[in-house]
């Protein structure tokens, strides 16, 4: 795995986590006040599954700049 992978699925991986603490706060907030843990752990699990994901999947940003083998 190339550094240019890790920069790309760790950017994946901040921009999945944010998404999951925005609709875990929109969901707990209509609810009750707001679970600050469950919306950590939950957004964290997100960031984790993400990696995960690019790594058993591979990244297509990634693949479409892999210069051309020799």
């Amino acid at each position: 795995m190339t550094k240019e992978f890790w920069f790309a699925a760790l950017i994946r991986a901040v921009r999945t986590v944010a998404q999951t603490a925005v609709a875990t706060i929109g969901t707990t907030a209509v609810i009750s006040e707001v679970d600050w843990v469950m919306v950590a752990s939950t957004a964290a699990l997100a960031g984790i599954l993400s990696i995960l994901n690019s790594i058993a999947t591979g990244l297509p940003e990634v693949e479409k700049y892999k210069p051309p083998e020799e």
